[in-house]
């Protein structure tokens, strides 16, 4: 199968620090993909790249066959940039923000006006096209820089945490429609929402300091966690108490708690029997072993610090 996106021995340097080291990565036509990492990891890095923003220190980076290098401007006709920042123009309503962005794609006036009349319709947005994007929502902003995006049709749209700051209803309805287009292109996403990743992307890589860790499908990537041992463990009383006692056992690999109940991954079953020696049964409500999730495997290959 052709590939839409190709980096082969990618290295981007930011002086002393290396953002991106020797990072190869091959994505089918027609797929939706994610690369997923924590904060620094060097996703918006690649991104940037692809997307001609950023010359590689190293390596070469193709989008549907063209050199983001030296054929950037045919590689910008072709694809659709969701920014992690609302980076709308403040002084154009809503409507003429999509008007600038099919004008500068070269479509039609008939063409520009369906398909901007059918995005409006996606985001939810019709009744404040007029309006101007400083008294819009930072929801509102963001179903307005997806819809940008989308306006010209792109055979390749990359989604940089595209759903940051929207509701539960526009996350689901910006995704159905994404989805509705893996058909006809390809999308390549980063983004924290584990359970978008999990059931929207027919592939995902978790990459960190740089490089990629592990490649392949959601199943797959759980499948390397079969081992682990992943617990819902729920109190009566005294929850903060067991959370401090919880995060400090070196053999709780990683912790999340919601309200009373906390989700842990330990390192293996004979880590259980310390664990309710050390913590007793009195306070515990219920205990039950769960598949593990994208999260868990996210948690294990990347740690538990949080990174600025």
């Amino acid at each position: 199968m052709e590939s839409a996106l190709s980096l082969r021995a990618v290295t981007k340097r930011f002086g002393p620090i290396t953002a991106v080291e020797d990072f190869s990565l091959e994505v089918v036509r027609g797929t939706i993909f994610a690369l997923l990492g924590p904060n620094g990891a060097g996703k918006t890095t690649i991104i940037r790249i692809l997307t001609t923003l950023l010359r590689p220190t190293s390596g070469t980076a193709l989008v549907e066959g063209f050199d983001v290098q030296h054929e950037g401007k045919r590689v910008r006709r072709l694809i659709g940039v969701v920014p992690q920042e609302n980076n709308l123009d403040r002084y154009l309503t809503a409507r003429e923000n999509l008007l600038l962005q099919a004008r500068l794609h070269g479509m039609a006036p008939a063409e520009s006006r369906r398909r901007i009349d059918e995005l409006l319709e996606l985001v939810g947005l019709v009744g404040r096209q007029h309006d101007f994007p400083d008294t819009f929502s930072g929801g509102m902003q963001r179903r307005l820089v997806v819809a940008r995006a989308l306006v010209h049709r792109p055979r390749v749209l990359f989604l940089d945490e595209p759903t940051t700051g929207l509701d539960p209803q526009s996350r689901r309805a910006v995704w159905e429609y994404i989805e509705s287009l893996k058909d006809s292109m390809t999308i390549f996403l980063t983004t924290h929402y584990m359970d978008e990743a999990d059931a929207l992307c027919d592939r995902i890589v978790i990459m960190d300091h740089g490089r990629a860790l592990v490649d392949g499908t959601a199943a797959r990537l759980k499948e390397r966690m079969a081992h682990a041992h992943v617990y819902e463990l729920q109190f009566r009383a005294n929850a903060e108490r067991y959370e401090a006692m919880l995060g400090g056992f070196p053999f709780v690999r990683s912790l999340r708690r919601t309200g009373d109940t906390f989700r842990l991954c330990l390192a293996g079953e004979e880590s259980l029997k310390p664990l309710m020696d050390a913590i007793g049964t009195d306070d515990i409500r219920k205990l039950c072993l769960l598949e593990p999730s994208l999260e868990d495997v996210f948690i294990e290959l990347t740690g538990r610090e949080v990174r600025e």
